[in-house]
């Protein structure tokens, strides 16, 4: 209360000095009129109503500067010891510091959530400027984003929309291929319209469906097919057995007919068998068994198991390895993999030198070769590619070169590439096919 009491000492001086000259002027006007003494005196009560009006204009203009640097974030400027409003000033000072402390504490909160967590997260404006992002943005694209045109069509289906979204779309990023679902929440945040984006792949979780679908309808396709399959070949088998030399028909021809008919059941029930016994490697693969090893020495062998083929129907087989990796696998496995896809493109270029010297044996026929690649892509996986120099894979066909029993070969069992991308998904990788300009390539990328 004392300091208080101080603070308006001032005041309350001017203000009976003003109640003072008031007085004495009015007396001095009643007993002598106007006079020198009394201008005086009025001169003198103009100056203290003046002097008066600028201790209030100081005091609001102090408590303005005040106010305006606490609202921006300034504390430095404060109000004299003495001043009325010191106490509220300093409560009011306190409980902004302590407010500001605690939205700081909490944006770095989520800040440091945003960096550590996999879900990759956009903030954008309505004009489709990013404002904010996490690190799993561009683990994830591929690359970052500035912009939601950056994103293509997934930016502009962002954009465009008015209203709180979910879907799912492909992304394409260079040879990185994926499918994301997009999640889209529009807020209205310190009175801008703002878009939260969260992106995420489900690419695997597609995958491993698709495989557990596969694999269930392997085994009761197998299942139902092999139990028919037994009973059929051993009665042709009995049959034939059974069938005397000397039972007499009324045709010759019918007897033989009968024989070819046992024969050709009894044949094809046989490699029917041997189909289904191949087609349940899918669902019965082993575990992968994990061990370390230099891809480069793998890729070697496999050279020199196909070199003398390749030389013998003029193609020349090719290693690239761009930087020694050490990877954990099921060397039988990836062997096994690495080995149908070369014995594919062996074939595709046999039949394609074989079709030129049918049809155009005057012209020189195109040199043709297979390139073994082992790198790295951009996201730091280990790949290798398999690329010939043939005719490439129909766009039409290739959404289907992956699912069971598809084949475009007269003599093919639809296994082989299934059976290599559902190995390369046991080592947490992919096979994928990649369209080249010319010939095929499959890449086995090791997660």
């Amino acid at each position: 209360m004392g300091f208080n009491m101080r603070a308006y000492l001032p005041l309350g001086g001017v203000i009976a000095a003003l109640l003072i000259l008031s007085g004495a002027s009015t007396t001095l006007a009643l007993q002598q009129g106007f006079s020198a003494t009394l201008l005086l005196l009025i001169l003198i009560i103009l100056l203290l109503v003046a002097h008066l009006f600028s201790l209030f204009k100081r005091q609001q203009k102090q408590a303005e500067m005040v106010i305006r640097a606490l609202a921006n974030g300034d504390s430095t400027l404060g109000l004299g010891q003495h001043h009325p409003m010191r106490q509220q000033f300093d409560e009011v000072k306190s409980h902004m510091q302590s407010a500001r402390f605690n939205a700081e504490q909490q944006a770095q909160f989520l800040q440091a959530l945003l960096i550590h967590v996999d879900l990759a997260v956009l903030v954008c404006d309505n004009e489709g400027a990013v404002i904010e992002s996490n690190p799993a943005v561009s683990k994830l694209l591929g690359k970052s984003v500035k912009q939601l045109t950056d994103l293509g069509a997934i930016g502009e289906l962002i954009l465009t929309t008015e209203r709180n979204l979910r879907t799912t779309c492909s992304w394409q990023h260079g040879e990185q291929q994926d499918t994301l679902s997009v999640q889209l929440s529009i807020a209205t945040i310190q009175g801008k319209t703002r878009r939260v984006v969260s992106l995420q792949s489900i690419h695997d979780q597609l995958q491993h469906k698709e495989q557990q679908a596969y694999k269930r309808l392997t085994k009761v396709l197998t299942h139902e097919i092999a139990n028919s399959i037994t009973p059929l070949s051993s009665l042709a088998n009995t049959c034939t057995a059974l069938l005397p030399n000397e039972l007499c028909f009324s045709d010759v021809e019918d007897k033989q007919d009968l024989q070819l008919a046992l024969n050709t059941l009894a044949s094809r029930t046989q490699h029917l068998g041997e189909f289904i016994t191949r087609f349940r490697q899918i669902s019965s693969l082993p575990k992968a068994n994990l061990t370390p090893v230099q891809l480069g020495d793998l890729l070697e062998r496999i050279i020199t198991l196909f070199q003398q083929q390749a030389q013998a129907q003029h193609t020349t087989l090719a290693l690239e390895i761009q930087s020694p990796q050490l990877v954990l696998l099921d060397s039988s496995q990836i062997e096994q993999v690495l080995i149908n896809l070369v014995k594919n493109a062996l074939e595709v270029l046999a039949q394609q030198y074989k079709n030129h010297n049918t049809h155009c044996a005057a012209e020189p026929a195109k040199p043709a070769s297979i390139t073994l690649t082992l790198g790295q892509n951009s996201a730091q996986q280990v790949y290798i590619d398999v690329a010939d120099t043939g005719p490439g894979i129909a766009e039409h066909v290739v959404d289907m070169i992956f699912v069971p029993f598809f084949t475009t070969k007269q003599q093919g069992s639809g296994i082989g590439l299934s059976l290599s991308r559902q190995i390369m998904l046991n080592h947490g990788g992919d096979l994928v096919y990649l369209a080249k300009a010319q010939g095929a390539c499959f890449r086995c990328v090791f997660g």
